[in-house]
């Protein structure tokens, strides 16, 4: 939940939030404005009642006097039940306002003016065509498209064979790289409450890309029926230490979760429909941050170091870009993407997103520290990356590591992981 003290720095990302943040300002303004007169009409009835106090029961003035307390009453009851209404509305639309950007954000209307901050590596040359995974995949075996639709529909696949193993090699890779970086690992729930979507930001404005569950509400299950599939392990961890109170000297707090992730992808229709660039579940190993707020843009530098260093260690070309204003996501107040370079296709893709949050997410979810014994509590800042993104950096192999033959050679810091396999080949 946006600071309302930093209201009109969120304009600085253009589109329509000037509209959702007119919106907010009209019906605080009406919510501050009721609020003063109840506060006047409160000291007017506590004057009556002290006036009231000093008059004869039995007279005509006592009478009047409360007559006139009993209408007073009667206002102040329902300009109570009117500021309530008003707070919710003002509450509701407050959370439909994004995170204002953090100075050094670059001003741009979309993807097409980040600019690149820096590249690693080199693009691998071919004496051949280069494919994409998917003809790749399909050749092999290894990728199996029909069998996914057949099971559940369309944007979900079967991985076989050298696939399957290489996502689990993925998988150990990151979270054992990531426990040397001092990230704690957690294996959270994949099903999350409303309210922990709330407090990471998906809810309420992305409820249409989210899995809603519907639990049979029983002595023998779930009590709480609204239930969603989680987009993302940011939920779960941030969620860890929701309506908490952290001591300064525990922080910074660093945890890595591998978790499955489901996406509607309701806004997405028909992009990227083949292969498994965007699928409705996919794997992510992620990486969350609990900081006090003076260190938290250099703990974003260091957690970007820390998503970049997966992709060193595979080797994989790719380069680092800063989202500009108006390609910010909703909760964050600066975003880095991370974006691997897929020869078959000639074009750069996200593979990772590490964000700085500041208290955006903290507000709603509750999560606060203490600076010094007896300080009053205040917002810490929350970050998150991906450490990576599972099934893309499976897409980033195979079309980097493809080799004349149809077959893909394995990343050597993979192969422990793969009982010593060099090379997949067709399955």
């Amino acid at each position: 939940m946006l600071d309302p003290a930093r209201m009109d720095d969120v304009l600085r990302r253009g589109g329509d939030v000037a509209q959702v943040v007119d919106a907010w300002k009209g019906i605080d303004e009406r919510r501050r404005k009721l609020k003063g007169e109840l506060d006047t009409a409160r000291q007017h009835r506590n004057t009556a009642n002290e006036k009231m106090a000093k008059l004869d029961k039995k007279s005509a003035e006592f009478a009047a006097a409360r007559d006139e307390l009993k209408a007073l009453s009667t206002r102040i009851k329902d300009g109570e039940g009117e500021l309530a209404q008003l707070e919710a509305e003002a509450d509701k639309q407050l959370f439909a306002i994004p995170n204002a950007p953090h100075a050094s954000v670059p001003v741009g209307a979309g993807d097409a003016e980040n600019p690149v901050l820096h590249v690693w590596g080199t693009k691998p040359e071919y004496a051949f065509t280069p494919k994409p995974h998917w003809e790749i995949g399909e050749a092999l075996g290894i990728l199996d498209f029909e069998a996914g639709a057949k099971i559940t529909g369309a944007r979900f696949t079967v991985l076989r064979a050298g696939a399957s193993r290489l996502t689990r090699a993925l998988m150990n890779y990151m979270l054992d790289l990531h426990g040397t970086h001092g990230y704690a690992e957690v294996w959270p729930p994949a099903v999350v409450r409303r309210a922990s979507l709330r407090g990471t930001g998906q809810l309420p404005k992305f409820e249409v890309d989210l899995f809603k569950l519907e639990v049979p509400v029983g002595p023998d299950h779930v009590a709480d029926n609204d239930l969603f599939l989680s987009p993302t392990a940011e939920v779960q961890v941030t969620n860890l230490h929701a309506d908490e109170i952290f001591e300064a000297c525990v922080l910074p707090r660093k945890y890595t979760a591998y978790t499955p992730c489901f996406r509607a992808e309701a806004g997405a229709y028909g992009k990227d429909t083949r292969g498994l660039i965007r699928q409705h579940q996919f794997d992510k190993v992620e990486l969350v941050k609990f900081v006090e707020p003076h260190t938290s843009y250099a703990e974003l530098e260091a957690l970007r170091g820390d998503a970049e260093a997966v992709l060193q260690g595979l080797g994989l070309h790719y380069r680092v870009v800063t989202l500009c204003s108006g390609d910010l996501g909703f909760a964050s107040a600066k975003t880095y993407d991370l974006e691997v370079w897929l020869p078959g296709q000639s074009a750069y893709r996200e593979i990772s997103s590490c964000s700085n949050f500041e208290d955006f997410q903290a507000r709603r979810a509750k999560i606060r520290y203490r600076p010094a014994a007896g300080d009053k509590p205040r917002a810490v800042h929350t970050l998150n990356g991906s450490g990576v993104a599972i099934g893309r950096t499976v897409v980033a192999i195979l079309e980097q590591y493809q080799q004349a033959d149809g077959t893909v050679v394995v990343p050597p810091v993979l192969r422990p992981y793969m009982g010593g396999l060099e090379r997949i080949t067709k399955a």
